[in-house]
């Protein structure tokens, strides 16, 4: 139930490990999908605001989530890299630890204060009380969440990308008949389409506990291993907080996007909305890419296979290019059609519009989206969480200057340059910073190897 990343041609263990990320991807955002659709055609065009008003709110808080679940498997990949199993679950317990600890704050925190933050973004009133009843069922599901987010991390780190995928495939189907029961035969509107998301990941993640219990031996944790160390808590913290700061950081820019938005009213949110589950879709290879990368690094680093990073970044940086030419062509010809699916007849062409200009706008733009996952996520990977944090600082930048400036001049094109000016800024910063961090693994490596000649004795050459 692992894979080995550190032999092999580059590309063809990236194209292997990424199609069930990209699978699972999908069925990811089938969730988001399945809730928009039934949302926006059977409850209406308020109530398909009121979800999209949450979203980058949504994004602040469950990013965080996720980028701290991805950045506790960073050691756990690095250690199976080096073939170290014992430490390997080691830091697989302290993080599970640690999600615990986060997932209670976090919980507390944002159920309890959901309707002064909606408040603060200015959501606009006529929605306002489906936006509340929303992302609140959300936020109290921040449990379940954690657990798949965790334990689909620590098998995608051994290099397992097809389990996690078939437990989405199942909980994506229940997700499914739980929106119709919750929305069309238990009328309980937005909230309904909520509590089906996070009992669907719920059951993903017990699936995931069942799976590692009974198929991954090497991650049967001991009551040793189980033990609070500070010292991993704190290397764990160190991949894991700067990866969710990354993804808060950035979200910070989208909620100030976010009010610009709202201020334009019901019709633009509600366009965004429906064009942003379209592009959640067309951004799943990126998606997949950046994570495939991710392992791919700290598994080589692990491995003390630096001379492989080169290698798999450019094969990944290809891919993501030829796949931006594809999304563009869906988006141009395909994207009316598929904003259609998100409202009923009587809405009105101007939403599909607005719907259009949006995606097409971003789609433009995705080579800088490729540039941002790939280099992004392979710096993850090598161990420099931290310059994550900056990146996310630039996207936060770039997207407040939309917000606050160009929205209010431009309208609603201006909020449609928002990601691609953020992805501009991050990637100003991220490839440099790449070729300098694997220069430092260089110099690091070739330092212990001299010292370690000279402590046997060996004159240098």
């Amino acid at each position: 139930m692992t894979k080995d990343l550190t032999q092999g041609s580059p590309l063809r263990l990236i194209i292997g490990f990424a199609a069930p990320l990209l699978a699972g991807m999908l069925f990811q955002q089938l969730y988001n999908l399945v809730d928009t659709m039934i949302v926006g055609r059977f409850l209406g065009v308020t109530a398909l605001a009121g979800v999209g008003a949450t979203g980058s709110i949504n994004f602040l808080v469950l990013g965080f989530c996720m980028g701290i679940c991805s950045g506790f498997a960073i050691p756990v990949a690095q250690r199976f890299g080096a073939k170290e199993e014992s430490r390997m679950r080691e830091f697989a317990a302290n993080g599970a630890w640690l999600c615990a600890a986060f997932g209670l704050v976090l919980t507390v925190l944002t159920v309890v204060y959901c309707r002064d933050i909606l408040t603060i973004m200015d959501t606009p009133e006529d929605c306002f009380e489906e936006a509340d009843a929303y992302i609140g069922t959300i936020f109290a599901g921040i449990p379940f969440m954690l657990l798949y987010n965790l334990l689909s991390s620590y098998l995608r780190s051994l290099g397992d990308s097809k389990t996690p995928l078939f437990f989405l495939i199942l909980s994506s189907a229940l997700n499914v008949a739980l929106d119709l029961t919750l929305i069309l035969v238990i009328p309980m509107g937005v909230r309904g389409a909520a509590l089906a998301t996070v009992i669907s990941q719920g059951i993903s993640g017990i699936l995931c506990l069942v799976w590692i219990g009974l198929k991954v031996p090497i991650l049967h944790i001991t009551r040793e291993e189980w033990r609070v160390r500070a010292s991993r808590l704190r290397e764990l913290c160190a991949y894991g907080v700067p990866m969710g700061l990354q993804y808060s950081i950035t979200a910070i820019g989208s909620v100030i996007l976010q009010v610009a938005v709202n201020s334009l009213g019901s019709l633009a949110v509600a366009a965004v909305t429906a064009g942003s589950r379209v592009l959640g879709f067309l951004a799943c290879p990126f998606d997949a890419l950046g994570s495939t990368m991710a392992t791919y690094g700290a598994q080589n680093v692990g491995a003390s296979r630096y001379e492989r990073l080169n290698r798999g970044l450019f094969a990944s940086t290809a891919l993501g290019f030829i796949y931006s030419v594809a999304a563009f062509a869906i988006a141009w010809f395909f994207g009316p059609s598929l904003t259609r699916l998100f409202v009923n007849g009587d809405s009105g062409a101007q939403l599909i519009e607005l719907s259009q200009q949006y995606m097409v706008t971003t789609v433009l733009f995705y080579p800088l989206l490729t540039l941002v996952n790939v280099f992004r996520f392979t710096i993850q990977g090598m161990g420099f969480s931290s310059f994550a944090i900056l990146a996310g600082v630039m996207e936060m930048v770039a997207r407040s200057v939309v917000g606050l400036m160009l929205v209010p001049r431009m309208g609603f094109i201006g909020a449609a340059l928002g990601g691609p000016l953020a992805w501009a800024f991050a990637d100003a910063f991220l490839v440099p910073a790449y070729f300098k961090c694997r220069r430092m693994l260089m110099a690091r490596a070739h330092h212990l190897h001299v010292t370690g000649e000279a402590q046997a004795g060996v004159q240098p050459k």
